[in-house]
């Protein structure tokens, strides 16, 4: 996206030095990569940034409002609506493409946000290496608002672990060794001292929640949350496991409700140049015309599956269910990085954290993802270079 960094670094690349590069990314917990690193960062200028960080403004806006909740109630499915919710989302993220307008100028457009975690330990870890390689100006960072890796990873542990000793606090998955992103998880204990528990270890006493930490019965009095309730209901032989949607006695971080407040639901709310138009597929009395030009996504859903892109009448006439799918103008990604062969698209994901005492949530990292596919994905990117995930850097003025 800055036309002399990127020139520079591809002018300088060499395998070798990409080599050694991946070396240290998994010597952090070697084997736990399991994900496609790519070869270069994104390099943003302050004014795209700009974009992105006011669009999130505006979505902010549309969460903070005290109609925020009734608004988005039916988008917690009955069957993995929990207890307890508290009264807000520690954790959010905002996904955007780098994408191309009418008149051929870069610009964001949001695709997706979560009021979920993502890759938040590793990247303190991979950010700084990959600063590193690739040799950056001294006014580039990762960070937003004058984060830095020890301010962020002081918030980290303020976010996550809060008040409580770290044993009595647990990161929560499923089957967590054979997740892709279990690097994050190992990273998550280095950092903050917690045990990643999977789901079928859980112990319940009443209201009470435990786990075996290295042969002590230990209390759970907070949890990390990195279960997707929505994946629970396809997998398979997980026995008798812990019903999480009964009152325990525990904190969520994030509370899993805000999984689904904060997700494809809250599109057709946000009024935003950068925030394609969104609707709820049950609330339109008329299909536009351009249907070609509209992606059709399922409101229940997890990485990618079940959108349909090139949507059809006979695919609006498929949906059985139409007040769980939403038609979302398709935008355009551009080929914005230039790679040794075809360019590459990217997405960049701004994590933002809302603090116990903080008016309103707040940027303070990222990731980014390079594909050459149809779409944003592993799947979409078999047998490609230059594709993956990494970090985008934040040109300052």
């Amino acid at each position: 996206m800055i036309k002399e960094l990127r020139e520079k670094f591809n002018a300088d690349f060499t395998k070798e030095k990409y080599d050694a590069y991946m070396a240290k990314l998994e010597a952090l917990h070697p084997g736990a990569l399991d994900f496609r690193n790519a070869e270069t960062p994104v390099f943003v200028p302050a004014t795209f940034k700009d974009k992105m960080l006011g669009a999130c403004e505006d979505i902010i806006d549309v969460i903070i409002d005290p109609k925020f909740k009734s608004l988005t109630e039916r988008g917690i499915p009955a069957n993995v609506r929990v207890p307890n919710e508290n009264s807000r989302a520690e954790c959010i993220v905002f996904d955007f493409g780098i994408c191309e307008n009418e008149n051929g100028e870069l610009e964001p457009q949001l695709i997706e946000m979560q009021g979920f975690p993502t890759l938040y330990a590793f990247q303190a870890f991979h950010s700084e290496l990959t600063a590193e390689y690739a040799n950056l100006p001294g006014n580039f960072s990762p960070y937003l608002n004058g984060y830095t890796k020890e301010s962020y990873i002081q918030l980290l542990k303020e976010i996550i672990v809060g008040n409580h000793d770290p044993k009595n606090v647990i990161l929560l998955e499923i089957f967590p060794e054979q997740q892709k992103t279990r690097i994050d998880f190992y990273c998550t204990g280095q950092l903050l001292g917690i045990k990643t528990v999977c789901l079928t270890k859980l112990i319940a006493e009443g209201n009470k929640l435990f786990y075996d930490n290295n042969g002590v019965k230990t209390a759970i009095k907070r949890i990390y949350n990195r279960l997707i309730f929505d994946d629970l209901q396809k997998q398979e032989g997980l026995g008798n496991v812990v019903d999480l949607t009964k009152d325990y006695d525990v904190e969520w971080v994030p509370h899993p409700n805000w999984f689904y407040r904060i997700s494809k639901f809250t599109l057709p709310f946000i009024n935003n140049p950068y925030v394609p138009q969104t609707y709820f597929l049950n609330e339109l009395k008329q299909m536009p015309g351009d249907l070609q030009n509209y992606v059709l996504k399922p409101l229940f859903s997890f990485a990618g599956m079940g959108v349909v892109i090139d949507v059809t009448q006979q695919d609006i006439d498929n949906v059985n269910d139409p007040e769980n799918w939403i038609l979302q103008r398709k935008v355009k990604y551009a080929d914005v990085i230039k790679t040794p062969d075809e360019p590459a698209k990217a997405e960049i994901r701004l994590f933002y954290f809302w603090k116990d005492g903080w008016a309103r949530p707040k940027g303070v990292h990222n990731l980014a993802r390079l594909s050459k596919g149809k779409m944003i994905g592993t799947r979409y990117n078999k047998n490609k270079e230059w594709v993956g995930g990494n970090v985008a850097f934040f040109e300052s003025p």
